[in-house]
């Protein structure tokens, strides 16, 4: 059998790697990650994940708009403090966002 040498960015990777898998690479926070996607999709998106896409992303505009007004995002921050379930503002905002579409 022949023997493989790896290079940096795999001496440490675990998994299955298929010949139609995509190796994804992402730096974040001074890491960085290395994922794949096996069996990539093929077909086209229906119209009902067409319309939740096209839903998350109406949530996350309005999110972003929210964040930028003063006056609403004091709102929201006063009730972010009063609540454990959420820990990051954006994400507080942002259920909170799509709720209403």
């Amino acid at each position: 059998m022949s023997q493989i040498k790896l290079e940096a960015p795999f001496t440490s990777f675990r998994g299955k790697i298929c010949k139609h898998s995509d190796i994804i690479f992402k730096e974040m926070y001074g890491n960085q990650f290395t994922s794949q996607i096996c069996n990539p999709r093929t077909k086209p998106f229906s119209e009902a994940e067409l319309a939740r896409q096209e839903k998350f992303r109406q949530a996350a505009t309005a999110t972003k708009t929210a964040l930028n007004d003063p006056s609403t995002r004091a709102t929201y921050e006063a009730e972010f403090k009063a609540q454990n379930k959420y820990k990051t503002l954006y994400g507080y905002v942002f259920a909170k966002e799509i709720t209403k579409l």
